[in-house]
């Protein structure tokens, strides 16, 4: 009996016929029809937990229990409204994300651009554009990098495209006008840094220096006594610049002398010759030359012509040293310098006369009134 048992029971469920198969029951039915009908599910809002916070706190918990525990105790303090939903951890996360990002993307700026200083080929120009470019692609894809990051949905933002299009027409117009006139000024290289530029500022009024930086906003120009001005890129693009190293650093320089009619002007001249090229900065070539401008109405007015190579040194002290040098020679050799005279002709009349008259009689000396005071009393002695 015992073997016919055995022999007659299956081993397992695959041993039975498929119409011997067990029947599920109502319970794996219903189960076996859940698991086939999918059930939709709530989609987290980006107002919700951000999902690199919950992948931190979850790898935390992971690896140590304790510190799990002190992450769990902040993210369980949070503010909840509705759906917005922000817990102190939550606000953590963001804040090491954001100064990652930021410190990753001014790291490879400060690379690329010891990089970019390397390659002899790129001039100045080149170069300054060449950083400023790969210093908007930066930032920009570590903008992108810390917006995945921190798992917003970019598609949420699609509903403020329009608005910031509309803030950058008309908000931003000015401060992208700029950053495009810097690129163009560094692209065709009409200005750049370390040219001797002069124009006009918002007054009016000309500025005369030498460019430090050219910025996304604004070109930085120092002048001699060592003020800076900050002109946006725009202003440089749509005003007359006067750019005196553009295609070449020599200056010409203009000092006007002028000497008396009584000495002699090819002396003077040989002098001014002499003192031009005795000063330091003054180019042998060109060499100076001296011009006889005009006959004026006290002196002859001559010209000196000199240059210079270096314009951002300054004009005044090359003016001021040929002056000084020019001082020394003619008083060395006697030519006079003249200084404005007027003659006066008064024409002789009646008046006039007695006006002159007047004048005399109260400025003659006291003696000369007594002597005269005693010769009328003696005819007015002998008369009586």
């Amino acid at each position: 009996m015992l073997l016919f048992a055995s022999s007659s029971v299956p081993q397992s469920i695959t041993d039975l016929a498929p119409s011997e198969a067990p029947i599920p029951t109502d319970t794996g039915s219903a189960t076996a029809s859940a698991s086939a009908t999918p059930v939709p599910t709530a989609t987290p809002s980006p107002a919700e937990t951000a999902a690199a916070a919950d992948d931190i706190r979850e790898a935390v918990n992971k690896k140590s229990q304790t510190v799990g525990d002190i992450v769990d105790q902040l993210d369980s303090m949070a503010i909840t409204v509705g759906k917005f939903h922000i817990s102190v951890w939550d606000v953590m996360v963001w804040a090491m994300i954001i100064a990652l990002v930021i410190v990753l993307a001014y790291l490879l700026t400060k690379a690329s651009h010891a990089l970019l200083k390397r390659l002899t080929k790129l001039d100045m120009a080149q170069r300054l554009l060449a950083e400023k470019l790969v210093s908007i692609a930066v930032w920009a894809g570590s903008i992108l990098l810390g917006i995945d990051l921190l798992g917003i949905d970019l598609t949420a933002l699609a509903v403020f495209s329009g608005a910031f299009g509309l803030a950058i027409g008309f908000g931003l117009q000015k401060t992208f006008g700029n950053l495009i006139a810097g690129i163009i000024l560094l692209m065709d290289r009409s200005i750049k840094p370390g040219d001797v530029i002069a124009t006009a500022d918002s007054t009016g009024n000309f500025v005369f220096g030498q460019i430090r930086k050219i910025g996304i906003r604004a070109v930085s120009i120092t002048t001699r006594d060592q003020r800076e001005y900050l002109i946006p890129n725009e202003n440089l693009m749509v005003n007359q610049v006067e750019n005196w190293s553009y295609s070449s650093k020599n200056v010409r320089i203009q000092v006007p002398v002028g000497v008396s009619y009584q000495c002699d002007i090819k002396l003077a001249e040989e002098l001014m010759l002499e003192a031009a090229k005795s000063a330091k900065r003054v180019l042998a070539s060109p060499p100076p030359l001296v011009w006889l401008d005009n006959y004026g109405n006290s002196s002859v007015d001559f010209i000196i012509q000199c240059w210079i190579n270096d314009p951002e040194a300054g004009v005044g002290n090359i003016k001021s040293d040929v002056l000084k040098r020019l001082w020394d020679l003619f008083q060395e050799n006697d030519v006079e310098i003249p200084f404005p005279q007027r003659d006066l002709n008064l024409r002789h009349n009646e008046q006039f006369d007695q006006l002159v008259a007047a004048i005399a009689q109260r400025v003659a000396p006291p003696q000369e009134k007594e002597v005269g005071e005693g010769e009328n009393r003696d005819i007015a002695d002998k008369d009586s």
